[in-house]
């Protein structure tokens, strides 16, 4: 690949690997069809660590310009018929077309077809609203997060549950995860909650990655500012510092400052820093004792595009049990 990847940009390197990947298919060296290296070659050949390779593919995959293949590997896709994310509505709306095509030739009217898909839809919404779901992680500040967004996008019932206090007390919560119709936890921790777990359930392994935008705007901080880190645990912020490192951002030194239990500290630690990074679980609390001119990022991981539909698919599927 003839675009350099430069750890001292500043720009974060799975941007960077996804700019160089972008460059090659404008220039003709990989073509619609065409397949990519993996992940383990281009990270060879690039000298960067397979997960950055595997940031950026996500990212060109979510946009529509790659296509990965399961035991196949990773495509360029057909540009001109590519499901890209600005065209979904388009999409829906011709499955929608199609649906009604069928229903008229069996005689259905469009406003039987109306009424049905409106009664279909509330049905399934019912029964989602009956699930229940068991998210356990590692970090007190994720799980939460997670579980939060996760039960007011789908209406899904979840019960965050902490690793640690799963393994100090099974017997407590084996109750609570045994009566759910599902398990998920993150690929990392997946092997031990099946271990754990102790009975035939329902486990989804997904990936949290950092979301993009907090990612860049932390590359973007000036050399030479006062930066800390504000959150619950240093589990999470060993994970943000890795996450950090893992992006090339190795140039910043920053300050952790994890479970602070009381105002004065953390105002205190706040009057001297420029920027502060802070868990979603402390962000409300960093910008009631920040001042005005501090930048206040939070550092939020969300999950990648395939787990998200993955989990949907999951989630309707159980219903139809």
């Amino acid at each position: 690949m003839s675009s350099p990847i430069t750890r001292k940009s500043g720009t974060p390197l799975y941007i960077q690997v996804k700019e160089s990947v972008l460059a090659e298919i404008k220039r003709g060296e990989w073509k619609a069809g065409d397949k990519l290296p993996t992940e383990r070659e281009l990270s060879v050949k690039l000298k960067v660590s397979r997960n950055t390779v595997s940031q950026a593919y996500q990212e060109l995959e979510a946009e529509g310009i790659l296509s990965s293949v399961q035991g196949r590997g990773t495509f360029v896709c057909d540009r001109d018929n590519a499901v890209r994310l600005e065209n979904r509505k388009e999409l829906l709306l011709k499955i929608i077309d199609v649906a009604m095509e069928e229903g008229m030739q069996l005689s259905f009217t469009l406003e039987e077809f109306v009424e049905l898909t409106a009664l279909r839809a509330k049905e399934k919404i019912d029964l989602l609203r009956q699930v229940r779901v068991v998210f356990i992680e590692c970090n007190r500040e994720q799980v939460e997060y997670f579980a939060k967004r996760l039960q007011t996008d789908s209406g899904v019932s979840i019960t965050p549950l902490v690793l640690d206090d799963f393994r100090q007390d099974v017997g407590r919560w084996q109750p609570t995860v045994a009566s759910s119709d599902l398990v998920i936890t993150t690929f990392f921790h997946y092997d031990e909650v099946k271990e754990l777990l102790g009975v035939r359930k329902n486990v989804l392994a997904i990936a949290l990655d950092p979301q993009i935008e907090t990612i860049v705007r932390i590359a973007r901080i000036p050399a030479g500012k006062k930066i800390g880190l504000v959150c619950k645990s240093d589990n999470f912020a060993g994970k943000v510092l890795l996450a950090l490192k893992n992006a090339g951002i190795d140039n910043l030194a920053i300050e952790v400052f994890a479970s602070l239990s009381s105002q004065a500290p953390i105002t205190e630690i706040l009057s001297q820093l420029d920027v502060v990074i802070c868990s979603p679980g402390r962000r409300r609390e960093v910008e009631q004792y920040a001042h005005r001119r501090q930048e206040i990022i939070e550092f939020v991981y969300k999950p990648d595009v395939a787990s998200i539909n993955l989990l949907r698919a999951a989630l309707i599927d159980l219903r139809r049990q």
